[in-house]
């Protein structure tokens, strides 16, 4: 016998290990120039790299194995993004390498194995390959599995990466982008539900990001198997990733998501308190609710309803019994100042009396197996059929069923849960479910971690259809990098802890840095119970944060802002109050992030990269450019240790002025949050309303804090509702500027746009004066110096001003101050 022959007439070889070995780049043999700004480098052994400088600051890697060149396609990133062009480009070869040459960046391709390294203009290199491109033929799928490894210099440290919920700084850990249904996660636990690629390095304090745009299962090391390398790779696809270029972390943040797509802006209300629970019905409960809210004067816009809402769980249907007439019902709500949302899952069930499953059926709507049979799995309305929202006609069908819910029964904004996919038991689809994913044919390896990203999307684009002339809302439990075009979001299904109210400060902050900025955790919990100092310290928090909302199971008790009794009551009031306040200046902030990429909330490091302090911290953040945030999360205690970026700095609650570069204690019994604001700052809000449009607001406060220097603000308007802002530039943004000396404090505004709000003045309020106000002009005509006696108990100077004004100047010298007149009535708390 021959001895090359074993017994199982199987050849003996090295093939098979040679197939799971990595395989890496040859020489380049070649480099073109496709065209301005696109450069192709192929190799001997058929790898290539298409290098394309997309701005100045940001450049696209996609590397290709000896297979195809497959269609560039994305669902992160929009084919007409508005992005700035190129504004230089030189390159060049040299005898090992060449070299690209923008405004901003340079970038070194090594002949010798594809290697890149990227500088910035003065020569410090911000991102080494290590090992570079590297692939593994994965004969289980047939795919590529696709890795890249880049050096990890000493004092680098990385942030984002979206839903994790870990410490701020991902130095030191792994984690896996696969969404997942993960009940009661705790800390560590990975994967979440949401999928986004992408995360920020920060090195020689100078930053740059990463996005990774591949929608298989991916993974990122930041330096927990070797100290010194840190990788990310996929199980299939492309190794298709951008390096965005800072040199701030906050313009990383800002070009990542204008490069993804910006959110649009919402309507005002949904920026308002929303009470939810699994869940209220029948009707007479949901009224219950909502006159309790407004018995007690708990200011509230929205009132959600959960599955329990729908005939036997059939998306798109009614209880006959619980909510007969559900329009009459809505309309109802409406008029006492309520909107309602819904919830609605991917889950379609089997059941052919029922219209929406037959149009699935007769369509081919639905998702198949690879042989075939339509994808079965069991959730809440038992074995269900789901879409594949990766079909443009489907998501077109899709959209056209919310006409319904929306336009005849005047549901207001819908929530989308179960779309990781989640199915009860399998967790999740087997793998070989196919999809269009857009006429690329893929299987569920590919489209996993799009799936409730575009079921997202085709929701949005029904409630939107339906919605006009007013501006949709739309949540979702699962998204993937550019998923903000389309929704806003929560943290999934937490737990009633004081762990779980430090995670979702972290997990918030964390997604607003990467893109994700409309977001909120379930204020109390969703599983178990709070008690009520938990759930008054997380309302305090999640006042600050955009989607606030309180959620939980009906399995645990009842979690309403009166649940708890006093003083708990009186307490969840005073921290919605706030946020009714303040809701012009989170709007403005709203508009930041909507049409600049600002993240609204940002941790320490973001605030002041140059300071090593705040690279390990990750309690305090910022809401927009002025408010710093920093929650109590832990029981029995009246205040915490903080730290405050470099600057001066004014505590809310007593006005009490604090140099930054330290740690402060801030004194905070339960009737507060420790919340500072920045010196210089122009803080605007509004009277306490019940809900957005109660009344019609006619006067807004400036709450101006004194700086020695100067410093800018800004105010935007548009109305809160509707597209004339769009169609017709009904828009405005106010622009202030505060400039203080040791005898005055200038107050200057700049209005840009035609929109006229319906306030017509406004109570100026002056914080922090060095010395006695003695006198006012208002663009030169003198202006009535008034007492204002605050909510905070606070008792301050200002005056009442048009809203057009140009110049405010105010006198400071020792002294007593001016006199006010006998009689004149002190305005009333803001």
């Amino acid at each position: 016998m021959n001895p090359s022959v074993q017994e199982n007439n199987y050849m003996v070889n090295d093939l098979a290990a040679t197939a799971h070995q990595d395989h890496t780049a040859g020489h380049v043999r070649h480099a073109e120039e496709l065209s301005p700004g696109r450069y192709l480098f192929g190799c001997d052994n058929g790898v290539r790299l298409a290098l394309t400088v997309v701005t100045d600051k940001i450049l696209r890697f996609r590397y290709l194995t000896d297979g195809p060149l497959l269609p560039d396609f994305s669902y992160a990133v929009p084919a007409d993004a508005a992005l700035p062009a190129p504004t230089f480009l030189e390159f060049v070869e040299k005898a090992d390498h060449y070299r690209l040459t923008t405004a901003r960046l340079i970038c070194t391709v090594q002949k010798e194995g594809l290697r890149t390294r990227v500088l910035d203009r003065s020569g410090t290199v911000l991102s080494d390959d290590e090992k570079g491109f590297h692939w593994q033929y994965d004969d289980e799928t047939g795919n590529d599995i696709v890795k890249m490894s880049k050096q990890v210099p000493p004092g680098v440290h990385y942030y984002g990466l979206g839903d994790k919920p870990a410490n701020m700084n991902l130095r030191g850990h792994r984690f896996t982008n696969w969404g997942s249904d993960t009940y009661g996660y705790t800390k560590g636990s990975d994967p979440l539900y949401k999928n986004i690629p992408f995360y920020h390095v920060l090195h020689q304090k100078i930053a740059h990001g990463i996005f990774f745009d591949n929608t298989f299962r991916s993974y990122f090391d930041f330096a927990a198997e070797r100290a010194d390398v840190t990788s990310f790779w996929a199980n299939g696809g492309e190794l298709n990733y951008y390096f965005i270029y800072g040199p701030t972390l906050l313009e990383v943040a800002q070009d990542y998501t204008m490069l993804t797509g910006p959110a649009e802006l919402p309507p005002l209300w949904t920026l308002g308190y929303q009470q939810c629970k699994w869940s209220y019905y029948p009707e007479s409960n949901v009224k219950e609710i909502a006159q309790g809210l407004r018995e007690r004067q708990i200011p509230c816009d929205a009132i959600y309803l959960d599955i329990d809402y729908m005939d036997g769980y059939r998306c798109f249907t009614w209880h006959p019994t619980h909510f007969p007439e559900p329009k009459r019902m809505v309309q109802e709500l409406a008029a006492d100042g309520f909107k309602t949302v819904v919830i609605i899952d991917p889950g379609i069930k089997i059941d052919p009396g029922y219209s929406v499953y037959k149009e699935g059926i007769a369509n081919d709507f639905f998702c198949r197996r690879a042989d075939g049979p339509l994808m079965k799995g069991t959730v809440w309305p038992g074995l269900c059929n789901f879409p594949d929202y990766t079909k443009p006609q489907v998501r077109e069908w899709w959209a056209g069923l919310f006409e319904g819910l929306i336009k005849d029964v005047g549901v207001a904004g819908v929530w989308n849960d179960m779309n990781e996919p989640a199915v009860f038991e399998k967790g999740t689809f087997p793998p070989d479910v196919r999809f269009d994913y857009d006429g690329q044919s893929a299987s569920h390896l590919k489209a996993h971690n799009v799936y409730g990203m575009q079921m997202a999307r085709a929701t949005n684009e029904g409630v939107k259809r339906f919605s006009y002339p007013k501006r949709p809302f739309t949540i979702t439990r699962s998204t993937y990098a550019g998923g903000q075009r389309y929704s806003s979001g929560w943290t999934g299904d937490n737990i009633a802890s004081w762990e779980h109210l430090w995670l979702a400060n972290i997990q918030c902050q964390r997604l607003s840095i990467s893109g994700f900025s409309f977001i909120g955790s379930d204020i109390g919990g969703f599983i178990d119970t709070p008690d009520g100092e938990l759930y008054a310290r997380w309302i305090a928090l999640g006042a600050f944060h955009p989607f606030f909302r309180t959620h939980s199971s009906g399995d645990h008790g009842d979690q309403e802002p009166w649940s708890f009794g006093e003083p708990y009551t009186s307490l969840a009031r005073h921290f919605i109050e706030l946020r009714y306040r303040l809701l012009p200046y989170m709007y403005t902030a709203f508009w930041q992030y909507s049409t600049q990429g600002t993240p609204m909330l940002r941790p320490l490091t973001f605030l002041d990269q140059n300071d090593p302090e705040t690279y390990l911290r990750m309690a305090e953040f910022s809401l927009g450019d002025n408010l710093l945030v920093c929650p109590i999360t832990s029981p029995g205690t009246d205040g915490r240790w903080m730290y405050l970026p470099r600057g001066d700095w004014y505590y809310y609650w007593t006005d009490g002025l604090q140099a930054g570069g330290t740690e402060v204690w801030a004194s905070a019994d339960l009737t507060r949050i420790p919340l500072f604001v920045k010196a210089g700052a122009v803080v605007p809000m509004q009277p306490v309303l019940q809900y957005v449009g109660e009344k019609v607001v006619d006067q807004l406060t400036l709450h101006v804090y004194y700086k020695n220097g100067t410093a800018e603000s800004c105010l935007y308007d548009d109305g809160g509702e509707g597209y004339a802002y769009q169609e017709q530039g009904q828009q405005t943004v106010r622009r202030f500027t505060a400039t203080g000396t040791a005898t005055e404090l200038v107050l200057a505004q700049a209005i840009e746009g035609p929109y006229q709000p319906a306030y017509a003045t406004y109570r100026v309020v002056l914080h922090g004066l060095p010395l006695v106000a003695t006198g006012a002009l208002a663009d030169g005509q003198p202006a009535e110096l008034l007492s204002i006696e605050l909510e905070t108990g606070l008792v301050l100077p200002g005056f009442v001003v048009g809203t057009g004004f140009g110049e405010l100047r105010v006198s400071l010298a020792a002294g007593a101050p001016a006199e006010i007149p006998a009689g004149a009535p002190a305005p009333p708390a803001a």
